[in-house]
């Protein structure tokens, strides 16, 4: 075992870790993950998963594709944690590699219990989700002393596909300075309408972050009026997280991924008005 792992937890036969990849770029993974990527016997893993991190999986390693995406044939939650009480009966170390952190958004929970019923020992490691991950790579905090002393984390798509019905979009508008909004594309055109009708205002600045922290990277600012048409006219495509607030503006300051193909940064971001639409980059 190389210098890295020689004080990391063994990954046992017979047991289940439950990783977060993260958003995409390899370097984000932490080292129990790469851990568990080299030394498991089985890796059941999510569509969101980046193909370069899987390429850091054991060559032994058997991969079962557990993906679950919108329209197309996917398996069945209780398919997947069957599986993974499955695998791990025949004393296999299997990994559940779930992009982003398994506890956000991730339905990790529910894989855990499903584990924890069937008496299977797990461990549960998180990964850095792409509301914190992919708003860093966009240049945008979702904290800032000059903006916001509170963040809300959202999903913007429910089980069945609809708008969540349980979330409480009017108290969300009065009382988050700054939204993100996992699984919002789909709906954008509703929630913004749902924040403004909440009285949050048509010209506050929206970015829409799609396939966050990898070279596919795309960020469209707009408004919160304009964010539905703008997102549609873009092309910009899932996965994606919808940041809503004044937040966004940091960008114009802060975008370090923009810096290096050459734009210029503005050192007082705040002083300038929101951005009404601009290109995806």
């Amino acid at each position: 075992m190389t210098t890295e792992f020689s004080d990391l937890p063994p990954f046992e036969p017979g047991t289940v870790w439950l990783v977060g990849a993260g958003p995409g770029d390899p370097g984000l993974l932490t080292l129990l993950a790469l851990h568990a990527l080299r030394t498991a016997d089985v890796i059941v893993y999510d569509a969101l998963v980046d193909p370069r991190i899987m390429a850091l999986a054991g060559a032994g390693a058997r991969r079962i594709h557990a993906g679950k995406r919108g329209g197309r044939p996917s398996p069945s939650q209780a398919d997947i944690s069957r599986t993974l009480v499955e695998e791990a009966r025949k004393s296999l170390r299997v990994l559940r590699l779930k992009g982003g952190d398994p506890f956000v958004f991730g339905r990790g929970g529910e894989e855990a219990l499903a584990l924890a019923k069937a008496g299977i020992p797990f461990r549960l490691v998180p990964g850095i989700t792409a509301g914190i991950g992919g708003l860093a790579y966009a240049g945008i905090p979702a904290t800032h002393r000059d903006v916001n002393s509170a963040v809300a984390f959202v999903t913007g798509h429910a089980a069945g596909g609809d708008v969540p019905g349980d979330v409480d979009w009017e108290a969300l508008g009065r009382g988050a300075p700054v939204l993100v909004i996992y699984m919002a594309l789909r709906h954008l055109g509703t929630i913004a309408s749902r924040l403004m009708d909440a009285g949050r205002s048509g010209d506050e600045p929206v970015a829409v972050v799609s396939r966050a922290t990898t070279p596919a990277q795309t960020v469209l600012e707009t408004t919160l009026a304009r964010a539905a048409q703008d997102a549609e006219a873009s092309g910009i495509k899932p996965p994606a997280i919808v940041v809503v607030g004044r937040a966004v503006s940091m960008r114009a300051g802060l975008d370090w991924l923009g810096a290096r193909a050459g734009r210029a940064l503005d050192p007082d971001p705040l002083r300038q008005p929101p951005r009404q639409g601009s290109k995806p980059r």
